[in-house]
């Protein structure tokens, strides 16, 4: 559920953005790709609204059968440099998934080695590459005749790559090793690894100069800051619990980074000089993951992991001026100009999916954390469960309203956390309790195998 995405041609999307100077039109699009409804949501950005699906598979849980064909956890996406097609990388599935952006078709699928995770177009956009994060390799693959054609080694897990504008430099960032891979894209070599703080970064972005790199690190909550030209590591930023993504944009003469961090519920804006400053912290809604630019940097647009959609947000106030329901648990988010036409919405589905029921968990007694999602997914539903901070190695059980079993057991991980889901008819009892509701009308997390009670759990929901 916290994995990562990022969108395609950065460097080329930015480069554009400064030269058209145009604001959101109708003819723009946003598209997130949603990995629980398997779904690629897109919306008019010049009306704040979602115009329809494009459905690559069903949503979960029904995509157990043997015999089940379409997509698992639609999750990364990148596009073209004249913005006609967007590739869509499923990682539960291992493919790539080729869409026309004018018709909202798709063209053309490549399948992958195990658990690819991102998709970005070369400078020229001759070629795909495809980070295959559960291996140690990137594939290129040619999207005239959608095969893979080569493999660069990597480190392993490599999680995303980009490329330099100028076309000779791509970066990969790893989610298993605490390196960067610098690769000659002309000989498809690593030419250096450059060490960084943690083992688990899922995006990179350049700065609009292209002086710099700029590599989240979601375990560890920071961000790391490459310079392109000597190859090295100049600063680290603390940003915060569940640091995903990044963006940039201008706001009069200056340029800002702005940080999705998940497990704040906020993006947070730091200035770009050579001692970067927290300027602002924008409450969002629930689990900010994906964020890119609008063309004129007047917008932002965050992808709301936990909450099924999209928040928008005005750079000028640094406040969110508008939401946008769309598909589960969106992931990758793009902003692509000059796409569609004006009112058309061709090929696209009604939105799958109700709104999601959040619930943030706090503790009782200790310092541990979570919060969790309630779905409905037409005849049952899930409830999403993610705990962090507290005993390693141990077993904790959650308690629905009304309920004397516990729905879910969970062993926390060698770091305190655990993290997942329960299928069944769930809702009425997890959306029963209020704040003030006695225990058995709370979300409880128990110790062990403990009675509920309020007074005795170490977490509680808080609506």
């Amino acid at each position: 559920m916290m994995r990562c995405q990022y969108l395609a041609a950065a460097a080329i999307a930015m480069t554009a953005a400064s030269a058209s100077n145009a604001a959101p039109a109708a003819m723009d699009r946003v598209y997130t790709a949603d990995q629980n409804t398997n779904t690629v949501s897109v919306f008019d950005p010049s009306s704040n609204r979602l115009l329809g699906q494009i459905r690559l598979g069903n949503r979960r849980p029904d995509v157990l059968s043997p015999l089940y064909k379409g997509e698992i956890n639609v999750h990364g996406m990148g596009f073209t440099p004249d913005y006609k097609t967007l590739l869509v990388v499923s990682n539960g599935s291992n493919s790539a998934i080729f869409i026309d952006t004018a018709t909202n078709k798709v063209k053309g699928k490549t399948y992958l080695g195990r658990s690819p995770h991102e998709g970005f177009f070369t400078a020229d956009g001759k070629e795909a590459w495809v980070v295959v994060r559960g291996e140690d390799y990137i594939s290129v693959i040619d999207p005239a005749i959608f095969r893979e054609t080569a493999r660069i080694q990597t480190a392993p897990g490599p999680g995303m790559v980009q490329f330099h504008p100028d076309g000779k430099l791509a970066f990969v960032v790893s989610s298993f090793t605490p390196q960067v891979d610098v690769i000659d894209v002309k000989s498809r070599k690593v030419v250096k690894r450059i060490p960084v703080v943690s083992p688990f970064s899922p995006f990179l972005q350049f700065t609009p100069d292209h002086r710099e790199v700029w590599m989240t690190h979601k375990d560890v909550g920071k961000v790391t800051r490459i310079d392109t030209r000597t190859l090295e590591v100049i600063g680290t930023i603390d940003t915060g619990f569940i640091t995903n993504h990044l963006a940039f944009a201008k706001v009069g003469s200056d340029v800002r980074a702005y940080v999705t961090v998940g497990g704040e519920n906020a993006v947070k804006v730091f200035s770009t000089g050579s001692e970067p400053r927290l300027l602002a912290t924008i409450p969002t809604g629930a689990l900010p993951h994906g964020i890119w630019t609008s063309t004129d940097s007047s917008r932002l647009y965050v992808g709301l992991e936990n909450g099924d959609g999209v928040d928008v947000i005005d750079t000028a106030s640094n406040k969110v001026i508008a939401s946008m329901g769309g598909g589960q648990a969106p992931q990758a988010l793009v902003y692509l100009p000059g796409v569609g036409a004006p009112g058309a919405a061709p090929n696209l589905a009604p939105r799958l999916n109700e709104d999601p029921v959040n619930v943030s968990l706090r503790a009782v007694q200790g310092s541990g954390r979570g919060f969790a999602v309630v779905r409905n997914l037409g005849v049952i539903d899930s409830l999403e469960v993610s705990l962090f901070k507290l005993k390693p190695m141990t077993t904790y059980s959650v308690y629905l309203a009304g309920m004397d079993k516990p729905a879910a057991n969970f062993v926390t991980d060698a770091n305190g956390a655990a993290s997942g889901t329960v299928i069944g008819p769930v809702k009425a009892y997890a959306v029963a309790g209020s704040s003030d509701a006695p225990a058995s009308q709370r979300i409880l997390v128990m110790e062990g195998a403990a009675a509920p009670s309020l007074a005795a759990a170490v977490l509680a929901d808080v609506r």
